[in-house]
C-alpha cells in the first residue's frame, strides 16, 4: 500500500511545491488542507483546486474562522494572553487550530505522515510538530524547507520544470503570516533592530499619526466572553472582526518588538492586533472590578505561564489543560460593560459596570456616607507590620 501524507497546504509557492516534492523525495501519495483562520486571500474552492492540479491524490479545505474564535481566541483574551507582556499570540494561536484538522485528515485518510512548510529556525515548527506528536503520537512529521532543503531557489526551478499552475513572482521581501486575531510581519530591512518600521508593512492598522475623530465603544462581556458591540449581540469572531476594523481604523494595536523564540534566539517582529488588543483591555479592566484580590493576583502568574505555553507549542499539554480550568473558574463573575475610548493607537477605558462589581462605592468614597471602619486600620497596621518590626530590633541593634 502507498505511503501518504498530509501537508499543511497554503495555497501559496512553498506548498504548492511541497506537494510534488514529497511525493519524488518519499514516493507517498499527497493530501493537501488548507485552514482558513481569517487569514484572508483566495477563495478556498481555488485553493483547492490548485492543490490537485500541483499533484495531491485528495485537497481538503476547512472554513474554521468560527472553531479558531471561540476554540484558541477566547481562551487567550480570558488569559488576557500577552506573551512577554506584549504580544497576543497571533501566529501561535493558530497552528494548534491548523493542526487539528491535519491529524483529523490523517486519521481519515490513513496517513501515516504530517508535513508543513517551516523552517528550521522558527517557532512554528515546534508548534505544528509538538501539536501532531500531543493528539497522535504514532504520526511522523516532515518539513521539506528543513529536511530535504527545499529552498526558495529550488521551489522556483521545481514550480517552472514541472509546469504547476502557480505564479513564481519575486517573493515579497517579508515573511507575513497572519489571521483573524492579528498579523505578523518579519524579515527584510526589519531584521536591521535599528531600522523603524515603515507604514508600507501595515495593513491591519491605520497611521494612529493621522488627525482623526476618536471613536467611542462599548465592550459587553459574560463570564469573560465578549457577548455584544454597543449593545448589539456578538459571536466571538464578530467581535474581533468588528474591533479589527473600529480599534485599526484608530492604528490601535502595533507592536514592534524583540522576542525570545523557542529555539533560544531573538528574532525582531512586527506585530497588529487591533481586535486582540483592544478586546484585552477591556477584559483585564473588567477583571480589576470583578474578580477577589487574591485570585486577581495569582491569575497574573498564571496568565504569563500559560502565554509562554501556548507561544511554546504546548497548547495540548497537560499544564496547559490544567491552567484553562482554572482560568474558566476564574473567569465566572467577569460579567459586565466596558467602555473605551479608540483614538491616537490607545484604547483607553473611561467607565466600567457591572452586576458582579466588587467596588463597592460606600466603601471608597471619602465624602458623606463612608463605611469603611477606618478606626480598624490602626490595629490592621500593627499586626501586618509586627514581624518586620521584630526584625528590625534585632538587625539595628
Amino acid at each position: 500500500m502507498t505511503e501518504r501524507v498530509v501537508l499543511a497546504y497554503s495555497g501559496g509557492l512553498d506548498t504548492s511545491v511541497a506537494i510534488g516534492w514529497i511525493a519524488e523525495e518519499t514516493g507517498a501519495e499527497v493530501i493537501a488542507v488548507a485552514v482558513d483562520v481569517g487569514q484572508g486571500g483566495e477563495d478556498l474552492d481555488v485553493i483547492r483546486k490548485r492543490a490537485l492540479a500541483c499533484g495531491a491524490v485528495e485537497a481538503e479545505v476547512a472554513d474554521a474562522k468560527d472553531e479558531f474564535a471561540d476554540e484558541y481566541c477566547l481562551p487567550a483574551i480570558k488569559a488576557n494572553a500577552l506573551y512577554m507582556d506584549r504580544y497576543p499570540l497571533v501566529s501561535a494561536l493558530s497552528r494548534p487550530t491548523i493542526v487539528k484538522h491535519l491529524v483529523a485528515a490523517a486519521k481519515k485518510h490513513g496517513a501515516t505522515t504530517v508535513a508543513h512548510g517551516c523552517t528550521g529556525k522558527g517557532n512554528d515548527q515546534v508548534r505544528f510538530e509538538a501539536g501532531i506528536v500531543a493528539l497522535a503520537p504514532d504520526l511522523k512529521c516532515i518539513a521539506p524547507v528543513r529536511d530535504y532543503a527545499m529552498t526558495r531557489d529550488k521551489a522556483i526551478a521545481f514550480c517552472e520544470a514541472k509546469q504547476l499552475p502557480i505564479a513564481t513572482t519575486k517573493k515579497s521581501p517579508y515573511s507575513i503570516d497572519q489571521n483573524v486575531f492579528g498579523r505578523a510581519v518579519e524579515t527584510g530591512f526589519l531584521e536591521d533592530i535599528w531600522n523603524a518600521p515603515i507604514e508600507d508593512i501595515y495593513e491591519y492598522t491605520s497611521n494612529p499619526a493621522v488627525q482623526r475623530e476618536a471613536d467611542e465603544v462599548v465592550i459587553s462581556f459574560k463570564q469573560g466572553v465578549p457577548v455584544a458591540i454597543d449593545g448589539k449581540p456578538v459571536t466571538v469572531l464578530q467581535a474581533i472582526q468588528q474591533l479589527n476594523e473600529r480599534a485599526g481604523g484608530q492604528g490601535i494595536g502595533r507592536i514592534d518588538m524583540v522576542e525570545d523564540r523557542l529555539v533560544g534566539i531573538k528574532s525582531r517582529e512586527v506585530y497588529e492586533a487591533p481586535g486582540a488588543i483592544a478586546l484585552i483591555t477591556a477584559h483585564q479592566e473588567l477583571e480589576n472590578v470583578t474578580v477577589e484580590r487574591e485570585l486577581a493576583r495569582y491569575k497574573r502568574q498564571v496568565e504569563q505561564r500559560w502565554g509562554e505555553l501556548v507561544y511554546d507549542g504546548q497548547w495540548f499539554s497537560p499544564l496547559k489543560r490544567a491552567l484553562d480550568g482554572f482560568i474558566d473558574e476564574a473567569s465566572q463573575h467577569v460579567t459586565g460593560d466596558i467602555r473605551m475610548t479608540l483614538h491616537g493607537g490607545r484604547a483607553v477605558v473611561t467607565g466600567r459596570r457591572s452586576e458582579s462589581s466588587l467596588y463597592d462605592f460606600n466603601l471608597a468614597t471619602y465624602d458623606t456616607g463612608d463605611t469603611f471602619d477606618q478606626a480598624a486600620a490602626k490595629g490592621f497596621i500593627d499586626i501586618y507590620s509586627l514581624s518586620s518590626k521584630i526584625a528590625a530590633k534585632r538587625d539595628l541593634a
